[in-house]
């Protein structure tokens, strides 16, 4: 069996799955990776044999996506010609871990694709949603990378298709300690505005890292370090809390971890305000901004002892054999009712982007 496992690189959860899921995939035929966007610090111990710019989101500097950046680093015409250049045809089983360019080549070629997510969780009805909604964030969750089949991971496991979270190797094995300080991680804001709140808490030693920063460097209290795989893993396992964005991955390893949490979704990212809430219901303290009026809920949840207990077996074998045998499962003709509209609206924007390209 030919498999393709495509990745988003847009932070680093997608690919700290495929460090592990990967090999275990590698036991069912031969496995190529694919990997657009070029935001992951974590690096992959395996052969890349595609490498795509994708479609990724950039991080602003005061808690959110920039927008204006975002839209000039992409180009609409050059994602396009990834889609195109895909040969999605020559594979078994193309998987795809929210991840545009596999996905929508499958599409054109009304090829099974599957997703393999935490956004599948997320945008699973089963899962808890913000009451206000964001028409913008449920389109792009429903329209970035559109699959015949989805299964996912999330905080809990909801439903028979979605999973606790993959917990890589060098988390699992790790052995805990507390040596006291706090480790924090909000890639949306800048060095200079992380340290003007956190500078204001004295007493506590922090541990910063940042997407910015080109060598470590200390302001009082507040250590700042490059964004390093080795130190941020060795920082999480010794720190006794977390203050992190509402993504995924890290919040689902300094649960695993047994550390107190504490997260802050980025502004205007749906994806963040749905793991929000699940964090909410499982007791976890949210903070709607890093700034001065939050400085009150922040030192609570520094003075407070109370950690959420999760379990979280080890799943990758588990996670694989299930989609290796939903793929069997399936029909070999598939319906294509709903990827009709994605086509139509691909076949629309195709001939600008040839014209571009062209």
């Amino acid at each position: 069996m030919r498999i393709l496992y495509a990745i988003q690189g847009t932070g680093n959860g997608h690919v700290a799955r495929a460090i592990d899921l990967v090999p275990e995939f590698q036991k069912y035929g031969d496995v190529d990776v694919l990997l657009s966007g070029q935001h992951s610090e974590l690096k992959l111990p395996f052969e890349v044999k595609y490498r795509f710019q994708g479609f990724g989101f950039f991080f602003g500097q005061t808690g959110g996506v920039d927008i204006a950046r975002t839209w000039h680093k992409n180009s609409i015409a050059r994602f396009f010609r990834e889609i195109i250049n895909l040969p999605v045809e020559q594979y078994d089983l193309v998987i795809s871990d929210f991840e545009p360019v596999s996905a929508w080549a499958c599409i054109i070629r009304r090829k099974k694709c599957f997703g393999m997510s935490h956004q599948a969780a997320v945008a699973d009805r089963a899962a808890p949603h913000p009451n206000s909604g964001s028409w913008l964030g449920k389109t792009i969750l429903k329209y970035y990378a559109p699959v015949c089949y989805k299964t996912g991971f999330h905080f809990k496991r909801i439903n028979e298709h979605i999973s606790t979270p993959v917990i890589r190797k060098s988390i699992r094995e790790v052995i805990p300690r507390n040596m006291g300080h706090y480790t924090v991680y909000l890639p949306a804001y800048s060095d200079i505005y992380i340290i003007g709140v956190l500078a204001q808490i004295r007493d506590v030693q922090w541990e910063v890292f940042s997407k910015n920063a080109r060598v470590p460097y200390s302001f009082n209290n507040i250590s700042v370090f490059p964004v390093d795989d080795e130190t941020f893993v060795k920082s999480m396992t010794g720190c006794t809390g977390v203050l992190c964005n509402a993504g995924f991955e890290t919040p689902a390893e300094a649960l695993f971890l047994e550390k107190k949490l504490c997260v802050i979704p980025m502004k205007h990212q749906y994806e963040q305000a749905c793991n929000a809430e699940m964090l909410k219901i499982m007791g976890i303290p949210v903070l709607s901004t890093l700034s001065s009026s939050e400085l009150p809920k922040l030192k609570e949840w520094l003075v407070s002892e109370q950690r959420v207990s999760v379990q979280y077996p080890d799943n990758v074998a588990e996670v694989a054999k299930q989609l290796i045998l939903i793929e069997k499962e399936q029909e070999s003709e598939i319906s294509f009712k709903q990827a009709f509209p994605f086509l139509s609206f691909y076949r629309k924007i195709e001939h600008i982007a040839i014209g571009k390209i062209g």
